[in-house]
């Protein structure tokens, strides 16, 4: 079947879909949507086959290596992962001899569709900067599905991704988690039942938005370190009071406040529903931040861009923080000058989570390449650590990130089978991804060009002489 064709096809099911279904049952009042409902997911897997993939070096996403191992999908999920593993009756077969699978690769860093290609001024809607503190936005509702980055990730084997906003604010707002499947709609892409997120910023960005050389800035805004802290713990104290109220209303204890956008999202991180991701730099700084979440009662997930983690690596690993790293990228502003090449396999060998992320629309097309890096600057130092097991910074670690490590981030029976056939070893940079799967649908195969999508703004304008 041709992918232009497929696409429609999964695309009108998933309006009928949409139609038959407003809340998550046919019983639910229609008049009233809650919060978490307000925006659904309207994901729907893409067709797909029962597949056997064999004689592979199979990678599972979870420190196992099975040479000349098999993969068998039935019904979009992972049904088996060993060797000599029989085709069931009507089953497609793939023979990849001398080639590698793995699980697909989830980036837990990225602003694809909010700072969608082209890059142009009208389209970059990835930063709130009206204020330090803007939670109460939510990233998906700037999230274009037609960049032409999501497919280009696609084929750097980019299975699930996160959106963030930018780093401008204090609180920069929710991020979301999507499946990198063509759509016409956010809803169509998004992960469904993955938490949501709220991104924060420590350091030089919310100083340098709104603060030195500012002149004047927005009531509260901070100029300095000590101001971005004060910012933080002011806004968690009125986040736990407007929980209180909110509590205090559901046990009968009076009228509910007046909804805030703002203070919904803080209470549902206080509330463990909505996981922080956290720009962050400096170890000093990352070791506050854990300071203040033990204050306020919650968590930081993964602080992001951590160039300093190899400083507190053991601190990270006892707080159980993940730590979502370039691989070589650092001293381009002062707070990212002392990061070090061997930042992730430090960390990792310090027990703690390390994840490789893109933050780059360049990057994420080869992030398999990226950790690869950071593989070999650690077995340079001594630091000798199963590629095996470092392909964990790809899969599970940023699926445990998202809280979407129960259904994604390995081949394990009964998990969705988004998976990556590659050319080669995945760590050499002459391998190549050669057919992606997502819910065991064949998203790309790199050669058959019916199987490798196109988004709308890649096909141009019609010529003056192809109007009718």
């Amino acid at each position: 079947m041709q992918f232009r064709t497929l696409c429609l096809a999964a695309v009108a099911g998933l309006v009928v879909a949409a139609c038959d279904a407003p809340g998550k049952g046919s019983g639910k009042d229609a008049a009233f949507v809650s919060p978490a409902d307000a925006f659904p997911s309207t994901y729907k897997p893409y067709p797909s086959q029962t597949l056997l993939i064999s004689n592979a070096t199979v990678i599972d996403g979870v420190g196992g290596r099975i040479e000349n191992g098999s993969v068998l999908i039935e019904g979009g999920k992972i049904a088996s992962v060993g060797t000599d593993i029989a085709a069931p009756e009507g089953a497609v077969t793939i023979d990849a001899r001398g080639k590698w699978v793995t699980p697909g690769i989830i980036d837990n860093h990225s602003h694809l569709g909010a700072y969608p290609s082209p890059g142009v001024d009208s389209t970059a809607d990835g930063n709130e900067i009206s204020g330090p503190v803007t939670s109460e936005v939510w990233v998906e509702h700037s999230v274009w599905p037609q960049d032409a980055g999501f497919t280009r990730a696609l084929a750097g084997g980019i299975t699930s991704l996160q959106i963030l906003p930018g780093s401008a604010n204090l609180f920069g707002g929710r991020g979301v988690t999507l499946k990198n499947v063509p759509a016409r709609t956010m809803q169509g892409m998004k992960f469904p039942e993955a938490p949501y997120t709220l991104k924060m910023a420590c350091g030089e960005n919310p100083k340098r938005v709104y603060g030195y050389g500012r002149g004047s800035t927005p009531g509260g805004a901070p100029y300095s370190r000590m101001g971005n802290v004060a910012g933080y713990r002011d806004a968690w104290i009125k986040a736990a009071d407007y929980k209180k109220q909110l509590e205090m209303a559901k046990n009968g204890g009076g009228e509910p406040p007046k909804r805030d956008l703002e203070l919904e999202t803080l209470a549902g991180v206080l509330s463990g529903d909505i996981l922080v991701h956290m720009h962050c730099y400096r170890a000093d700084e990352m070791a506050v931040v854990m300071d203040i979440s033990r204050e306020f009662g919650y968590k930081v997930t993964a602080f992001h861009h951590a160039v300093e983690a190899y400083k507190i690596a053991d601190k990270l690993a006892e707080y159980g923080a993940c730590s979502s790293m370039w691989a070589d990228w650092y001293g381009f502003k002062m707070e990212a000058y002392d990061g070090i090449r061997e930042n992730i396999p430090l960390v990792h060998n310090a027990g703690a989570c390390a994840i490789v992320h893109s933050d780059s629309e360049v990057g994420i097309q080869r992030l398999n390449q990226e950790a690869a890096k950071a593989w070999s600057d650690g077995k340079r130092v001594g630091i000798d650590i199963p590629m095996e097991v470092a392909w964990q910074w790809l899969s599970i670690n940023p699926a445990k990130s998202l809280g979407i490590d129960g259904k994604t981030g390995s081949l394990e029976p009964g998990k969705m089978a988004d998976v990556v056939i590659w050319s080669g070893d995945p760590f050499s940079t002459y391998s190549k991804a050669e057919k992606v799967y997502i819910d065991g649908a064949l998203m790309f195969d790199r050669n058959d060009p019916a199987n490798q999508p196109v988004m709308d703004f890649e096909l141009g304008q019609p010529g003056e002489g192809d109007r009718k």
